[in-house]
C-alpha cells in the first residue's frame, strides 16, 4: 500500500479546519440574529404591553359604523295637482325655500266661501244687537200701556162709584114718588154701564201685563245671545273666523316649502302629478347635522358613558382625515331586539351570538363643514373611555 502524501494530508486538515471555522461562524451569526429577533420580539411585546396599559385599554373601536341623520320627510298637508316643481335630487335648499306648488283653485274658493260666512255671522250679530234695543223699547212701551190701563181703571172706578151713588139716591126717593120710573131706569142703566166699563178697564190691565210679560221674555231671550259679547268674540263670529283661518291655512299649504336646511333626496313628485295628503314626495337630508351610529360589541361598552370623546375616519376620505366628536347616547336595545321579527332563543339548539348595541356619536360641525359626509357612508370609530 502506498504511503499518503504529506501535502495532501495538510491540505485535507486545512480544509476541515476551514469548514469548522465556517460552520462556527455561521452558528455565531445565527445566534446573533436569533438574539436580535428575540430582543425585537421582547421590545415589541413590551411596547405593546406598555401601549395597552397606557393607551389601548382606554380606547375601544369598531368598523361597524355608519353615517346617519335626522332626515325630514316632505309630505303635502293637502291633496292637489303639482303645477310647479322647483327642485331636483342632490339640490341644496334652505329652510323656507319653495319646493312644490299645488293647484290652489279649490282652496281659493273655500276662502271666498268662508269670508262670506264670516260676513253673514257679523251681520246677524249686529242685527241681534238692533233687535235687542227694539225689544227693550217694546218692554218699556208695554209698561206704559199698563200705566194707561191702570189710569183707565181709576177713571172707570170713579164713574162706577158715581153711578152707584146716583142709583142709591134715586132708589131711596122712588118710594115718595119724587123720582119718576124713567129716571130710575136711567140711573140703573148708567150704573150697569159704569160697572161694565170698570170690568173692561180691569181686563185691559191684565192684557197689558200679559203683553209686557211676553215682550220681556222676548227681550231676555235675545239679550242672552248678545249680553257681554262684542262682535269679535261672538261664538258664531268666532266659528266663522276659525273656518276662514282654516281655509287660508289650506291655501298657504298649497305652497310646499323646505322644513330644514339640507339636500334634496328621493324626489318622487313630477309636474302635473296629483299628490295625496300625507304621502311623502321627497326627503331632505341635513348634511351639516349628520351623526354616526357605531355598533359596538356588548363586551366593549362596560365603561362607555355619554360625553366621552371619540374620533372617527371615513372610508370615503381615508385615514388621513379625522373627525372629532363625543358620545351622545346609547341605544335602548340591540339591533336584533328592535328588528321586525326578533330572534327567538327558546329552542334547544340555541347558540350564543355576541350582540351589538348602537352608540350615537355627534361630530364637530367644523369637521363636517370641511369634509362633508353622506348618509350611509362607512366609518371607523374609536372612543376614549379613560374618562378624560
Amino acid at each position: 500500500m502506498a504511503e499518503a502524501n504529506p501535502e495532501d494530508i495538510q491540505q485535507a486538515a486545512a480544509a476541515e479546519e476551514e469548514a469548522a471555522l465556517k460552520q462556527a461562524s455561521q452558528s455565531a451569526k445565527r445566534r446573533i440574529w436569533l438574539t436580535r429577533l428575540a430582543i425585537v420580539v421582547v421590545v415589541v411585546a413590551l411596547g405593546y404591553a406598555l401601549w395597552y396599559f397606557l393607551v389601548g385599554r382606554n380606547h375601544i373601536s369598531t368598523d361597524n359604523a355608519y353615517v346617519n341623520a335626522e332626515i325630514a320627510q316632505v309630505t303635502p298637508l293637502i291633496s292637489g295637482q303639482a303645477i310647479e316643481v322647483r327642485v331636483k335630487d342632490t339640490q341644496a335648499v334652505r329652510r323656507g325655500d319653495i319646493l312644490v306648488m299645488l293647484d290652489p283653485s279649490n282652496q281659493k274658493i273655500a276662502v271666498a266661501q268662508a269670508e262670506a260666512e264670516l260676513a253673514e255671522a257679523r251681520r246677524k250679530f249686529r242685527q241681534s244687537l238692533a233687535t235687542n234695543a227694539s225689544l227693550s223699547a217694546q218692554v218699556q212701551a208695554r209698561g206704559a200701556d199698563i200705566a194707561q190701563a191702570q189710569a183707565q181703571v181709576t177713571a172707570a172706578q170713579a164713574e162706577f162709584e158715581k153711578a152707584r151713588i146716583d142709583l142709591q139716591r134715586r132708589q131711596a126717593l122712588s118710594g115718595n114718588g119724587a123720582v119718576s120710573g124713567e129716571e130710575l131706569s136711567s140711573a140703573r142703566q148708567a150704573y150697569q154701564s159704569a160697572r161694565a166699563q170698570l170690568a173692561r178697564a180691569q181686563a185691559g190691565i191684565a192684557q197689558a201685563q200679559a203683553t209686557r210679560t211676553a215682550a220681556q221674555g222676548e227681550y231676555e231671550a235675545n239679550d242672552a245671545l248678545v249680553r257681554g259679547s262684542r262682535e269679535d268674540n261672538d261664538p258664531a263670529v268666532q266659528a266663522a273666523q276659525a273656518k276662514l283661518d282654516a281655509a287660508r291655512l289650506d291655501l298657504q299649504r298649497a305652497v310646499i316649502r323646505a322644513p330644514i336646511d339640507g339636500t334634496v333626496t328621493k324626489r318622487q313628485v313630477q309636474l302635473g302629478q296629483r299628490v295625496a295628503q300625507g304621502t311623502p314626495i321627497m326627503t331632505i337630508v341635513p348634511l351639516n347635522q349628520v351623526y354616526i351610529d357605531a355598533n359596538f360589541k356588548e363586551r366593549q361598552l362596560k365603561g362607555v358613558e355619554v360625553g366621552m370623546p371619540a374620533t372617527a375616519t371615513a372610508d370615503i376620505y381615508g385615514g388621513s382625515i379625522t373627525y372629532h366628536g363625543k358620545v351622545a347616547g346609547i341605544a335602548g336595545g340591540t339591533g336584533a331586539s328592535m328588528a321586525l321579527i326578533p330572534a327567538q332563543n327558546a329552542t334547544g339548539n340555541w347558540i350564543k351570538v355576541v350582540q351589538r348595541l348602537p352608540v350615537r356619536i355627534e361630530l364637530d360641525p367644523k369637521d363636517l363643514a370641511e369634509h362633508p359626509l353622506r348618509v350611509g357612508l362607512s366609518m371607523e370609530v374609536e372612543i376614549d373611555v379613560s374618562g378624560k
